[in-house]
């Protein structure tokens, strides 16, 4: 994997957080001026909220980030410090902001690990650990969730249905599957066999239309192969605390949407585990939106999921939704770029009779 500085600089760009913004702001005002049961009187709705539940939807999202940043600490093996996890995820999470979820801010985050210190190989190592971690979250607990929701997990939207039919479960199972086959691959060439995947690698790109890719193919295989190296022979003591990291994560994900439909509409037991469940076949569904941050995307398909149980309080509890766990990532990654750009690249430079000091017997 090349780390193309110019291209992840252009990802990095604090001013690309208008793009999802008004991509976002667009749709938002599009539902509001389209859809007859939205007026002024429904954005004062936003005051009906249970302000007990709103808070306690703003602690389970903090709670997710701190364990973000205790599971890359835990993965790197505390290697870095609290405060440059906090970086690397605020960084992190704004790449995502700003990039399709198809594309996702795997090469940014290898790339800032790399800059705060750790080789290329680990930090591809531990960036493909967290990405393989969180599939198997999915692959595994779907069903598992799916089953406890009865049945109930695909939304009775007659727009929907008029739009894809059938192919929403369609598009689910579709992607399930690649996930799935995208994890097992990646976990065998991490932890089994790196050498056997570079061998077929190689042989893939040098098929007459794939050949100018070679090189960088088998470059890729040295890479797995170095991540393998560092992943080889990590114990129990290495494995749990970020299994369990990332089971609190998602989990701290999806609940906090259930803590913010609980703000408008009392849930049983049982709608409660079906939104956690539907939330799992949204997050599909924004996977593959062509926009940064599904921006657009996550809006519309938000009312489809869940106005069965908001009413006219699905609304202004998708905006809430989006305002608790998208926009804040776009404000901290603006404010916290400069300052670690500073601090990773002109810091050094800045002081260099300190550096030659250092160097000194």
């Amino acid at each position: 994997m090349k780390l193309d500085n110019k291209k992840i600089f252009k990802t990095l760009n604090p001013n690309r957080v208008w793009v999802p913004i008004l991509i976002g702001l667009g749709i938002v005002f599009g539902m509001f001026y389209f859809d007859p049961s939205v007026n002024a009187n429904t954005l004062r709705g936003v005051f009906d909220a249970s302000a007990a539940f709103i808070v306690l939807a703003i602690v389970v999202i903090f709670f997710r980030d701190l364990g973000y940043v205790y599971r890359i600490r835990e993965i790197t093996q505390k290697e870095i410090s609290w405060t440059r996890a906090i970086y690397v995820i605020i960084l992190w999470e704004f790449a995502s902001a700003v990039t399709p979820s198809v594309v996702g801010g795997t090469a940014v985050a290898i790339f800032i690990l790399h800059k705060e210190g750790i080789k290329l190989g680990r930090a591809i190592a531990f960036v493909m650990v967290t990405a393989i971690l969180d599939n198997l979250f999915f692959i595994i607990g779907a069903p598992v969730i799916l089953y406890f929701a009865k049945g109930n997990i695909f939304p009775d939207s007659q727009l929907l249905k008029n739009q894809l039919e059938n192919s929403l479960q369609a598009i689910f199972w579709i992607s399930y599957g690649l996930y799935a086959s995208y994890s097992l691959i990646m976990a065998l060439a991490l932890f089994y066999r790196p050498r056997v995947f570079k061998w077929i690698l190689i042989k893939i790109f040098s098929i007459k239309w794939l050949r100018k890719w070679k090189h960088d193919a088998q470059e890729y295989g040295n890479q797995i192969i170095d991540a393998s190296k560092e992943l080889s022979g990590k114990n129990y003591n290495y494995w749990v605390p970020v299994i369990l990291a990332t089971i609190f994560i998602w989990s701290s994900r999806y609940l906090m949407l259930n803590a913010l439909i609980s703000a408008y509409i009392p849930l049983s037991l049982d709608n409660q585990v079906i939104v956690f469940a539907r939330q799992v076949i949204m997050w599909i569904v924004m996977m593959i939106s062509p926009t940064p941050g599904s921006s657009g995307t996550a809006e519309f398909f938000f009312g489809q999921f869940f106005a069965q149980f908001l009413g006219g309080y699905t609304f202004v509890t998708s905006i809430l939704w989006r305002l608790l766990s998208y926009y804040p990532y776009l404000i901290l990654g603006a404010i916290f770029l400069p300052r670690w750009i500073r601090q990773v690249f002109f810091k050094k430079k800045s002081n260099p009779s300190a550096d030659a000091k250092e160097s000194q017997p």
